[in-house]
């Protein structure tokens, strides 16, 4: 096989690999609401979720000082993190994981999260080792939706993207795996399929135990 052309799985992480949105809403509102600012499930679906801390502060805290959002958004974050002690993997991602593993069928995350929470959530899930590389957008000149994120996913893995897979539970996260050329599953965690499918989603599964998602993935990648 030649380099560029070999199946690969590419993985958000928040929504995707875990179901942690619930935690972050609560942080969110914890952190904000000293700024007068509260969110709820709606608002951080549709206006939220998938999105960089630096695009939603200077939509959501324009009254504060710019220089004072990177302090809030680790400030939030490290509240997250102290939270989400018992993280827990979206159901089927571990037997996925360990079937890819089988057939030696490379896999990273590719994700608009600090690098801190990234890789809490790797070592959460025992899975740090398992992945073949940790693309984080804030380290990129583009975050998602600009598909260079999972552009680089790809080149990181060798992949070819019409051989490969993308899970993604964002507007955003879709929007950037469509853009690289990549069948995207998407999980419904936080968005309905109807959104998923309109951003670009090939299909949609509320896990990973979804047969339809697992046929899918193997006839995608060529792998049995």
């Amino acid at each position: 096989m030649t380099q560029n052309d070999q199946s690969c799985l590419l993985f958000d992480i928040d929504g995707t690999l875990v179901d942690s949105d619930r935690l972050h809403i609560v942080a969110m509102n914890e952190i904000c609401g000293a700024y007068g600012v509260s969110f709820d499930e709606e608002t951080f679906r549709t206006r939220i979720s998938g999105r960089m801390n630096n695009v939603i502060f200077a939509e959501f805290l324009p009254h504060v000082p710019v220089e004072e959002h990177a302090d809030i958004s680790n400030r939030k974050e490290a509240l997250f993190r102290t939270m989400a002690s018992n993280m827990k993997p979206l159901e089927g991602l571990m037997e996925l994981l360990d079937w890819a593993d089988s057939v030696e069928l490379p896999y990273a995350a590719v994700t608009n999260a600090p690098r801190e929470n990234a890789h809490f959530v790797l070592r959460a899930l025992n899975a740090m080792e398992r992945f073949k590389a940790v693309i984080l957008s804030d380290e990129l000149d583009h975050a998602k939706p600009h598909p260079l994120p999972y552009l680089t996913g790809l080149q990181k893995l060798a992949g070819s993207a019409h051989r490969s897979v993308a899970f993604e539970d964002s507007k955003s996260g879709v929007t950037s795996a469509h853009g690289a050329g990549l069948s995207v599953v998407g999980l419904t965690t936080s968005m309905d399929s109807e959104t998923l499918r309109a951003h670009g989603a090939v299909m949609t599964a509320p896990d990973y135990r979804d047969a339809e998602l697992l046929r899918f993935v193997k006839e995608q990648t060529g792998r049995r």
